[in-house]
C-alpha cells in the first residue's frame, strides 16, 4: 500500500509541473518585443481581460475577447491562418487563451509574458 501513496505524489507533482510548462507551439514574447510587432498588419492582437479591465487600460490595435468567451467566439472573430498575439493582465489568462486557440486549430499563437502589468 505504501507504493500507492508514492504513485499519487508523483501524479500530483506531474500535473502541477505540466500546468506551468509552456504548451508546444505557443511562442512567448516580452512587452518590449510586442512594441516592435504592433504595426504588423498580418497579426491579430487579442486582449482576454474583462471588458471593464480593457476599458481602463488598453493598447491601441488590440481587440477585446474575454477569456470566458474565447472558446465560442474565436473562430468567428479571428482568422486561423494569421498569427494571434494574446495578452491579459499578468500572462496567466492569456496562456490559457493561447491553449484554447491551439486546440481550435490556430497554428501561430503568441503569448505576451507579464501582460499589461509589464507594459510600460
Amino acid at each position: 500500500m505504501e507504493y500507492v501513496k508514492y504513485i499519487l505524489y508523483a501524479l500530483v507533482i506531474f500535473l502541477i509541473v505540466k500546468r506551468f510548462l509552456p504548451v508546444k507551439g505557443i511562442k512567448n514574447i516580452s512587452t518590449a518585443e510586442l512594441k516592435k510587432e504592433l504595426k504588423d498588419k498580418n497579426k491579430q492582437f487579442v486582449d482576454v481581460r474583462t471588458p471593464a479591465e480593457f476599458q481602463r487600460n488598453k493598447i491601441k490595435g488590440f481587440k477585446n475577447i474575454p477569456l470566458h468567451t474565447i472558446a465560442k467566439s474565436a473562430t468567428d472573430e479571428l482568422a486561423t491562418d494569421k498569427e494571434v498575439v494574446v495578452i491579459c493582465q499578468s500572462g496567466m489568462r492569456s496562456q490559457k487563451a493561447a491553449k484554447i486557440l491551439k486546440k481550435q486549430g490556430f497554428t501561430n499563437v503568441t503569448n505576451v509574458k507579464g501582460g499589461m502589468s509589464a507594459w510600460g
